[in-house]
């Protein structure tokens, strides 16, 4: 018997900073005639906040390390005023949805990040093996759709920043024993791209083999690396497809199959 499909999307903070954009895509989004899954970043509002509430951000490579306090204003921001506002907006558009964070329905076990070099604080990695698929294709059954912010939970009462790509990737990967998985990140760009300067340079596809001359090159750097890792580990672990591309593109991709437009992540 073949798989339902399933899209799990997940949108990045240059939509969630822009309140048109977002409103735009939300409702796309809503006119996706497939289940799906979003995932949400969080977007600027957690360091504007904390900044305001004086305190100090750290980052370390591009990552922030989430002290205590850190931890409790992307906890308010991402599974609070991000996180129920899409909720209002789906349900605006008529999507009947509900928003999680990773803690609700012990969904998302995580636990908190190994010091190694760098102590990231209560920052989480995913427990994929422990997801609560059962649970979740009941909720996708009744017609809803989940939203996930980007916290998750160490099952010892503590709640942890966690990567939101990470999370979609973890999700695509539990739920692929279930359905037949597809995985889109949204972002600002039209794809993956041969030259940063031209929107137009779109790399159609990505293969274990292009990949590696991509980063030879110096093409494929910085953020976008653990984003196609990420890709390529879903893909192994039986997730049908991955996509890199605008958010405007996405309810083209999925209600038409039109696949002329961004970055296709395939083996």
């Amino acid at each position: 018997m073949q798989k339902q499909e399933l899209y799990i999307i997940k949108i990045g903070g240059n939509v969630i900073d822009h309140p048109e954009k977002l409103g735009a895509f939300l409702k796309d989004f809503s006119e996706i005639q497939k289940p799906k899954i979003l995932v949400h970043g969080g977007g600027k509002l957690a360091t504007k906040l904390a900044e305001k509430l004086e305190i100090p951000q750290e980052f370390f490579e591009g990552r922030r390390i989430t002290n205590e306090e850190t931890r409790d204003v992307a906890v308010m921001v991402y599974a609070g005023l991000i996180n129920k506002n899409i909720v209002a907006a789906l349900q605006k558009n008529g999507l009947d949805s509900i928003g999680f964070s990773g803690a609700d329905a012990n969904l998302i076990p995580a636990h908190k990040r190994p010091v190694k070099t760098i102590d990231f604080g209560w920052v989480g990695d995913v427990e994929t093996e422990k997801i609560n698929a059962n649970f979740l294709e009941k909720v996708i059954s009744e017609d809803i759709c989940p939203v996930f912010c980007a916290i998750t939970h160490d099952g010892k009462g503590n709640l942890l920043n966690t990567n939101a790509d990470t999370i979609a990737s973890s999700l695509a990967v539990a739920l692929s024993a279930h359905f037949e998985v597809n995985l889109a990140y949204c972002f600002e760009k039209n794809g993956v791209l041969e030259n940063v300067e031209n929107e137009n340079s779109v790399i159609a596809k990505i293969t274990p083999e292009t990949y590696i001359q991509l980063k030879e090159k110096n093409i494929v750097n910085d953020g976008m690396i653990p984003k196609i890792d990420n890709a390529f580990a879903a893909i192994e672990k039986g997730v049908k497809s991955v996509f890199i591309l605008k958010e405007t593109f996405l309810k083209k991709l999925i209600n038409e199959n039109n696949r002329t437009s961004g970055t296709e992540i395939t083996q």
